[in-house]
């Protein structure tokens, strides 16, 4: 049972997942984007205004789906957000914004179309849809992190998916900044009344504390795990993905490496190494 596992998942991926939103899933499955991106469309319920956060990569048809799906509900989209500057997530944004006349705000100003950037703080209303700007640093320098107050709903990026974990990469990747942006969401969910995921990859998350206490558990898990690897005589990186990820495919090493290298730098900015 979806019970069970960490953050409560829903059973599918895609569909409305809240009374706001509505998950429109990018058909780029991958071993790294699990089904897909979700494209998440936003609304006020009875606004003839849309949001769309993160178009996703750069295929026509699954652009023109989330165009189509806003219409077939008498909708307009009327500005585009990104969580942030993956491929993934924001590679179709410059054609989606010439399809839809809108400007595209992102924190990163490489990702902007338009004047206007995003920063942690800021408040954003669209036809009476309110959205909440939180900075989120730690997956990428550039992660944000969507809080919709009256849905009790968070839309994550990639800081927390839908299913797993995600990575932390070095060099942009910081896992310093990134389990502060955990314990930021984690008080949240616990004093703020957020409740729901709405991840970038994945099922919603129907229990948004638990995610985040398995997230949090996981680093920590992850952490003493190469601290032991080190002091066991693990010189690499490559050698601490092959002793702490040997349950991990080999084809993701790759990746592991990259946040190995992540972990590695906190523990010796912090002289546990």
């Amino acid at each position: 049972m979806s019970g069970l596992l960490p953050g409560d998942p829903a059973d599918t991926v895609g569909g409305v997942a809240t009374p706001r939103a509505q998950c429109v899933l990018a058909p780029n499955p991958s071993a790294m984007t699990l089904d897909g991106t979700n494209t998440w469309l936003l609304s006020e319920p009875g606004s003839d205004l849309a949001v769309v956060v993160d178009p996703g990569p750069l295929d026509e048809t699954h652009l023109r789906r989330v165009v189509s799906t806003a219409e077939q509900q008498g909708k307009r989209i009327a500005l585009t957000l990104l969580t942030h500057g993956h491929a993934d997530h924001a590679e179709g944004a410059a054609r989606f914004a010439e399809l839809t006349g809108t400007a595209v705000r992102a924190l990163d100003p490489a990702h902007r179309l338009g004047e206007e950037g995003l920063r942690g703080g800021q408040r954003i209303d669209v036809g009476g849809l309110d959205l909440r700007v939180v900075a989120t640093p730690g997956h990428t320098a550039d992660s944000l992190t969507f809080h919709l107050p009256a849905d009790g709903a968070i839309l994550t990026g990639d800081t927390v998916l839908g299913r797993g974990t995600t990575m932390v990469a070095h060099p942009d990747g910081r896992l310093g900044d990134y389990l502060d942006s955990l314990r930021r969401l984690h008080a949240m969910a616990a004093e703020h009344g957020v409740r729901t995921v709405l991840p970038g990859h994945g099922p919603v998350l129907a229990d948004a504390l638990g995610a985040v206490d398995y997230y949090l558990a996981h680093r920590a898990s992850r952490l003493a795990q190469v601290e032991t690897a080190v002091e066991a005589g693990c010189r690499t990186a490559e050698q601490v993905v092959a002793r702490v990820y040997a349950d991990v495919d080999p084809a993701l090493w790759p990746a592991a490496e990259l946040s190995v290298r992540a972990q590695l730098m906190y523990l010796e900015d912090h002289g546990l190494i």
